[in-house]
């Protein structure tokens, strides 16, 4: 024998052993049940066979082999041929695939343990590329599922996983990836786009988190839970051919929308077809967009919906059942004891009469021919319809003799006052020059009409004597103030107060999304409530006369706060209204942080320049926290800053009252007064760890992903 030889190795021999030779071990040190159960493997054994062998030793006694054997490794299979043969799947001498160790080298304990700690799982990515093979191969997805012991949505992930750009598969595969990243990419199947993605923010840490890369791949599309998607339905929009990126890792809210302008066009197509249909319901004009400005109703008289009239018959059984119910309401009243009977009856009278003051309600077919209906989105997604709107040119005209000569809005005074035809004014059927308005014979010629001149100075007098006596009655004042400024709000075109008070109520309809701002709903909100309550205008005095003082008053500060105008417009310079406005905010109490004003991308940080943005966070939450930011680009700087500013108070220089320059209202620093020092009571903000620590976050971090089925990143369980 060679000197040194290496000495050659003896593999245990494999034996087929019955069954029922065989007994479990009680040293196997596997203890925890863990992994696929036992039902489901005695499942796949049924289906493939037993593709692992047992690991057996020979039962000893006093030395010898007695011929049976013992199972300390493979103790899941044992238990599962087990389970067969008590189904009477397998019989219970059926030859057994065995791997005998007589050696006795190791112990059962030693051998239990190599088993289960020397294998390697598979890599998440040869599971992926594997259950697309068996796709390939004709398996569903029910199919695969049910043979690997997942769930059918672990294998649609998986498959989804597997159809990410090769070249992003690759970098997966050496680790320059993580496996988050992977279930981010796969929401989209362009692969160019997704390897656009990856070079845009390969570079950057800070960038390549998983949020981010959904944000990057979506920036284009439309979330399913979007009003213009609702409205259109997924159903719809897929049968045009549109594609829907969904997120099988995190919950998706039904996805997006890939292609935008389809969506646009659907949704035009479908509000067209709608406001068609509700025009042919007997308006004169149905106007339609996804959405309109802020006051696009502006200039326009509304005409309001009334409960439907009742037929005779209807009105007859009315009387019936309240006289019925009030007999029976005022007997059962003087009763001692309760009556269960008569409480039943007593609801279904009431339930009727409930039912003849729910009337549907109904618009005068008289004004729909003269009125229409803007029809748009809800933030729901649901179609919106407002209808009653009366353009200016559509107002119902008094017919006037051809002879007559129009008077204009602007060349009719405030007294309402008319040439008599004699030369004379009439005001209210009377001649001011001493001629009846309805005499046909010539004046005598020695009694001529009043001098033009001396009825002016006459009427002046009559003025300042009425202006003296409405000085005197200070509510009667604050009726006639009203009275001019509803006219103005509510008749627009109404021209029948003698006060000289002219309103200006500017609608901004220029600022997108001001329409969805809580403070213009709930300004319409009360509006629309007025408006509903409105007389025809000559009606309107004793209206306001019956009010109650609280009603009144609660009228006039709404229109006097249409008339407010705080505006900054470079052409238009009002330094003086502004600053009045600054005091009247004081006056009220008025702050923009406690009105429900806070800033967004969308309001704000998205929209000045990035200096600006760290200047808001310096201001809001100290030097350390701005130069947690500063090296970001842009979109990703408005977006952290505005989680930064959450809670702060701060406000932009065009929203602070002077008082607020120096400190806010909170006593949090601002313009003028940044601290570089970490806020002693905490509220300083810090990054998410990805974001502050340039080395990403840990691999335990990266492995934590929120979702319902968390064993997705242990993709080879």
């Amino acid at each position: 024998m060679a000197k040194n030889a290496i000495q050659k190795i003896t593999l245990n021999q494999a034996e087929n052993i019955p069954f029922d030779k065989l007994f479990l071990s009680q040293k196997n040190v596997r203890r925890i049940k863990n992994g696929v159960s036992t039902e489901d493997l005695a499942a796949d054994i049924a289906r493939r066979g037993l593709i692992q062998s047992l690991n057996v030793r020979p039962e000893l006694k006093d030395g010898e082999e007695t011929g049976r054997y013992e199972v300390p490794a493979g103790g899941r299979r044992f238990s599962a041929l087990q389970l067969l043969v008590k189904r009477k799947e397998m019989a219970k001498t059926a030859p057994t695939p065995c791997i005998v160790n007589r050696s006795g080298q190791t112990s059962m304990e030693d051998d239990s343990l190599a088993e289960n700690v020397h294998r390697e799982n598979l890599h998440p990515l040869d599971q992926f590329r594997a259950f697309q093979t068996l796709s390939e191969q004709g398996l569903d997805t029910e199919e695969i599922a049910a043979r690997y012991f997942v769930s059918p949505n672990t294998v649609r992930q998986r498959l989804k996983l597997a159809n990410v750009s090769p070249k992003l598969l690759d970098l997966y595969e050496q680790d320059e990836i993580r496996l988050e990243q992977i279930m981010a990419f796969s929401i989209s199947e362009d692969h160019a786009r997704q390897e656009q993605v990856w070079e845009r923010i390969s570079d950057n840490s800070h960038m390549q988190e998983p949020y981010y890369i959904r944000r990057l791949l979506t920036e284009t599309t439309v979330r399913a839970d979007d009003r213009r998607a609702v409205y259109v339905g997924a159903e719809a929009y897929e049968a045009a051919g549109g594609v829907i990126l969904r997120d099988l890792f995190e919950q998706d809210s039904g996805g997006w929308f890939q292609d935008a302008a389809l969506l646009e066009q659907l949704v035009f197509e479908k509000l067209k077809v709608d406001a068609e249909a509700i025009r042919a319901d007997g308006w004169k004009w149905a106007e339609a967009a996804i959405s309109f400005p802020y006051g696009h109703t502006s200039g326009m008289r509304r005409v309001y919906a009334e409960p439907e009239e009742m037929s005779a018959e209807e009105i007859a059984r009315h009387d019936v059942v309240k006289a019925e119910y009030d007999e029976l309401d005022a007997k059962y009243a003087e009763m001692e004891e309760a009556d269960d009977a008569i409480e039943n009856k007593l609801d279904e009278l009431g339930a009727e009469l409930d039912a003849f003051a729910d009337r549907p309600y109904v618009y005068d077919p008289a004004q729909k021919v003269i009125a229409g209906a803007f029809v748009t989105l809800g933030a729901n997604g649901q179609l919106q319809v407002e209808a009653g709107f009366v353009r200016p040119e559509d107002e119902p005209r008094a017919e006037t003799d051809e002879n007559d000569e129009a008077i204009g809005d602007e060349g009719r005074d405030t007294a309402d006052a008319e040439d008599d035809g004699t030369g004379g004014v009439t005001v209210n059927g009377r001649s001011l020059n001493g001629a009846s308005e309805a005499a046909e014979e010539p004046e005598d010629e020695g009694i001529k009409p009043l001098p033009d001149r001396l009825v002016f100075d006459l009427t002046a007098q009559k003025t300042l004597a009425l202006r003296n006596a409405l000085a005197s009655d200070v509510d009667i004042a604050f009726v006639a103030v009203l009275h001019a400024l509803v006219l103005q709000v509510f008749y627009r075109f109404a021209k029948d107060s003698c006060l000289e008070i002219s309103m200006v109520s500017n609608s901004f309809g220029q600022v997108q999304g001001l329409a969805e701002t809580p403070w213009a709903k709930e300004i319409a909100e009360r509006h629309e409530a007025w408006d509903k309550d409105m007389p025809d205008s000559d009606r309107l005095w004793d209206f306001l006369l019956g009010l109650d003082e609280a009603s009144r008053k609660a009228l006039f500060a709404h229109c006097a706060s249409l008339s407010l105008n705080a505006v900054v417009e470079p052409w238009n310079r009002r330094p003086g209204a502004l600053a009045h406005a600054d005091v009247l905010a004081g006056t009220l109490g008025f702050d923009m942080v406690e009105a429900g004003w806070s800033p967004t991308v969308d309001n704000y940080l998205g929209r000045v320049t990035k200096a600006r943005i760290v200047q808001a966070v310096r201001e809001a939450r100290g030097e350390d926290s701005a130069q947690l930011i500063d090296h970001m680009k842009k979109d990703l700087m408005a977006r952290e800053a505005a989680r930064l500013l959450e809670g702060s108070d701060w406000l932009p220089e065009p929203l602070r009252l002077d008082a607020d320059d120096a400190v806010a209202e909170g006593g949090k620093p601002v313009a003028g007064d940044a601290t570089d020092e970490t806020d002693p009571d905490g509220d300083t903000a810090e990054l998410p760890a990805y974001l502050a620590d340039d080395t990403g976050a840990s691999a335990d971090e990266a492995a934590t992903v929120d979702g319902e089925d968390t064993d997705h990143l242990q993709a080879a369980e």
